[in-house]
């Protein structure tokens, strides 16, 4: 049993009305693993996070755990019997019980000494030993938001899903929130699937990433494999900025006006370069730019270059030219990727 995957999902599909939520989407949650499934509003992650939850039926598709299937065929295995914990992006904590209270509030079927030792030592686990007699609005919320992993993790579920666990934070409390809960999560060994819009969260917390665009799954893979070889351009768009720039391609170079870079497998014609802002280097050697604006970014400086009608943005640290000044470009191959124009 230990190969067979936590948790597989398989052609699953869900429409409201003529609206397509999720299409077709496939995908696989390993044991042991935290994958994050990432994507813009609206794209149908949250919708996919209940369907594997039980909370709504998928139309077609089958979902199943351990091997085990929970939705096929218009039946299902009921929320409360999947084994599968929950937690929402409001956290739903009762206010009228204690922090210790409302992570005991699953254990019922066990002593009340159980109960208790059980819920303290959870709450110990995400590093609130000593709040278990706080109540819910005396919490921060980066508190509130680790009661809320406690109490589902006190259930020892074999399958935890988080939902935007960090949109209610301020920007500061962001890292350490998400650190924290990152090694309680790995500390309980708990298979997890978070989902989140938030590409710089989803690369730092996750051992294996899932794309996700238009209620279709795009692309999964590492993280770092994402990032660095996207299959799309709306992958590439999805773990941050990028800058898409019409070229020619000949002789298996794709020339644009910043540069060029190999393109081995396409024929001679019109292609799009995709490059990150920190793919377009300033060199002494390389492509002539022109500087049309400089804007501090904190750890670089945004560059905002032209070159035969076209514009893109460079991310330059150390010192930055000066708009107005003729500067030269060349674009890191590792940084940037071929695709074909569109229709």
């Amino acid at each position: 049993m230990t190969d067979v995957a936590a948790l597989t999902v398989q052609a699953v599909s869900k429409a409201y009305g003529t609206r397509a939520a999720v299409v077709a989407a496939d995908l696989t949650l390993q044991r042991g693993r935290i994958t994050c499934l990432l994507g813009p509003s609206g794209c149908g992650k949250s919708t996919l996070l209940r369907l594997i939850a039980g909370l709504e039926l998928p139309d077609s598709g089958e979902i199943a755990a351990d091997g085990q299937r929970l939705s096929w065929g218009g039946a299902a295995v009921a929320p409360e019997d999947r084994g599968i914990g929950l937690v929402f992006q409001d956290y739903a904590l009762f206010p009228h019980m204690t922090a210790l209270q409302n992570v005991a509030f699953g254990l019922r079927n066990l002593p009340a000494g159980q109960r208790r030792a059980r819920a303290q030592a959870m709450l110990e686990a995400v590093q609130l030993g000593t709040r278990g007699g706080a109540w819910p609005h005396a919490l921060s919320g980066g508190e509130q938001q680790r009661v809320a992993l406690a109490r589902a993790l006190a259930r020892a579920p074999s399958i935890l899903l988080l939902d935007e666990p960090f949109s209610g934070l301020d920007a500061h409390l962001k890292g350490e929130v998400r650190l924290s809960l990152t090694e309680a999560l790995r500390a309980a060994g708990a298979t997890v699937l978070v989902v989140t819009h938030d590409a710089r969260e989803a690369l730092l917390m996750a051992d294996d990433l899932v794309l996700m665009h238009g209620g279709r799954i795009i692309q999964s893979g590492a993280p770092r494999d994402c990032y660095l070889d996207p299959v799309s351009a709306d992958a590439a768009r999805l773990l941050g900025e990028v800058n898409l720039i019409s070229g020619q391609v000949r002789a298996g170079l794709a020339h644009t006006p910043f540069g060029a870079v190999p393109a081995p497998s396409f024929a001679d014609g019109p292609a799009v370069v995709m490059v990150r802002p920190e793919g377009l280097r300033l060199a002494e050697a390389g492509a002539p730019a022109h500087v049309a604006q400089v804007r501090f970014g904190g750890g670089y400086h945004e560059v905002q270059l032209t070159g035969d009608g076209q514009r893109v943005h460079a991310h330059v640290s150390g010192v930055a030219p000066e708009a107005g000044q003729t500067v030269t470009v060349r674009i890191d191959p590792d940084l940037a990727r071929v695709f074909p124009t569109r229709a």
